[in-house]
């Protein structure tokens, strides 16, 4: 009885010595360029937002040509746009493709082919110290 006793005791700390370390965070997960681009064409295009958020730098800015206006975005305004248009799939052809690209920041080109028009996005991707994050989008139509 005594060494059950003594079992259980020592398991009840084992569980309570990990239960406080939980607490503790988890380390951020390395962004590739790859998955960041990904996020943002599942979310503009097909309107899946679940990873959107972690690819997105907080100072981000979002721009869109309008004719001769600029409208400019932050992260959150295009957040709330996004959750807006959650699982709205767009009826267009994406293409992406490597404008430039080295060690410390990408720049790639998403077009968006709708049957009337076409709208290009400039996305720029840095790699900050959390992995590759987007820092830019200037969106243009044609």
């Amino acid at each position: 009885m005594k060494t059950l006793k003594s079992l259980v005791l020592g398991l009840a700390l084992v569980i309570v010595a990990n239960i406080a370390k939980a607490d503790e965070p988890i380390p951020a997960v390395k962004l590739t360029k790859n998955y960041a681009v990904e996020a943002y064409v599942n979310s503009a295009t097909l309107g899946q937002n679940t990873e959107l958020a972690s690819v997105i730098e907080d100072n981000a800015k979002f721009n869109i040509l309008r004719g001769k206006a600029v409208m400019s975005f932050t992260k959150a305004d295009l957040i709330k746009h996004a959750n807006e248009n959650k699982d709205v799939r767009q009826d267009c052809a994406t293409t992406v493709s490597e404008v430039e690209s080295n060690d410390d920041m990408s720049i790639v080109k998403v077009d968006m082919k709708y049957s009337n028009f076409t709208r290009t996005n400039y996305v720029t991707i840095a790699n900050t110290g959390d992995g590759w994050k987007i820092t830019n989008v200037y969106s243009v139509f044609k």
